[in-house]
């Protein structure tokens, strides 16, 4: 696994879609040691999850849940499709169906939200596939490719997703 993310840090397409500060590859030993200190945790402060290629059980991703999840019933969600052969192919949206019956059907939270860079609009139709709506923008708040971007705020709420579950049967 942990070799998985270290691939995944050295590939500066996959850094610039997941994260807003420059991509620094990280270690074997860096992201193990990562690894290790969040299993430890308990109660677990978050959620996280490997996303596996349904053909040879390939770690292709990860997906998880943080933020606010006991206390006020929300949670933030981060995915990432670390398999560039892989992009486009579904498993993100797959992923975020699966992680969102997990949130609101077994943690029983009230909505979901994430955030996504306006320059991804393959990861922003997979969000609203899976029912996310958009809530807001930070306009020009990132600095990349000698122009500037925006920040869009994306959400779900349980009876949203209950709606889509239902239209999807």
């Amino acid at each position: 696994m942990a070799e998985a993310f270290t691939r995944w840090s050295r590939d500066t397409e996959f850094s610039r879609l997941l994260d807003s500060n420059t991509g620094a590859p990280e270690s074997v030993k860096k992201i193990t040691e990562w690894i290790e200190k969040d299993l430890e945790k308990d109660p677990p402060s978050e959620y996280s999850f490997m996303i596996r290629s349904l053909e040879d059980e390939r770690l292709v991703g990860m997906i998880g849940l943080s933020g606010s999840i006991i206390p006020h019933g929300e949670a933030f969600v981060g995915i990432g499709i670390g398999e560039r052969a892989l992009w486009g192919k579904g498993y993100g949206t797959d992923a975020m169906c699966v992680i969102l019956r997990y949130a609101f059907s077994e943690l029983n939270l009230r909505r979901v939200s994430l955030d996504v860079f306006e320059y991804n609009p393959r990861a922003i139709r997979s969000y609203e596939k899976a029912g996310f709506v958009h809530e807001g923008r930070v306009r020009q708040y990132l600095h990349r490719s000698s122009r500037r971007w925006d920040l869009v705020f994306m959400g779900i709420l349980r009876e949203e997703w209950a709606k889509v579950q239902k239209t999807s049967l």
